[in-house]
């Protein structure tokens, strides 16, 4: 038992140590960084292989670790509202995913639609509440363009990358399984 949540602990560290690096991979051009969603990826799948806690425990740091370190993402109010977001993915998709009969890989796209939209409404809802509390408003055209229209490359990115890596690891665990 012990030894499975050390593991699952060294995943988790990975998985943040992986959304740390990930950005420079798309970070030189804005735009394409803000469209691709890196950090996204690496919380999604530590929530899918390690459990809803660790996602949500690497979600809600990754921002501000990020922000902390390299200045990106602004520490307020943007790591703020990433944070609950990304907090929101990890451990939405980990729940569902953890409440699965079958860890099947249409299961997985349940999992990972339900945590996208539950992660879209809780970023919206955080960044209105924070920019209102800055006096500023933001109307619900601009939060669909920013949060899905601006996003879309980022969102097929996950649906077409989680599916497969999960495919893959399920793949080799029925092997390494098989072997024993």
């Amino acid at each position: 038992m012990q030894a499975s949540k050390i593991k699952r602990l060294v995943y988790a560290s990975l998985f943040l140590a992986l959304g740390m690096v990930l950005p420079f991979l798309t970070g030189q051009i804005k735009e394409i960084g803000d469209s691709l969603l890196p950090m996204h990826l690496a919380v999604m799948l530590c929530g899918l292989i390690c459990g809803p806690y660790y996602g949500g425990a690497v979600g809600i740091m990754l921002p501000f670790l990020r922000s902390l370190l390299f200045g990106m993402p602004p520490l307020y109010p943007n790591a703020v509202w990433m944070a609950v977001e990304l907090a929101t993915y990890g451990f939405v998709i980990g729940w569902l995913y953890a409440k699965s009969i079958k860890n099947h890989i249409a299961y997985i796209y349940v999992c990972l639609v339900a945590s996208m939209v539950a992660g879209r409404v809780t970023w919206g809802i955080t960044k209105s509440i924070l920019l209102g509390i800055a006096g500023k408003s933001i109307t619900i055209g601009v939060l669909i363009a920013d949060g899905v229209i601006d996003a879309i490359p980022g969102i097929i990115l996950q649906l077409l990358l989680i599916p497969f890596i999960m495919h893959l690891i399920t793949k080799r665990r029925v092997v390494k399984n098989e072997k024993n």
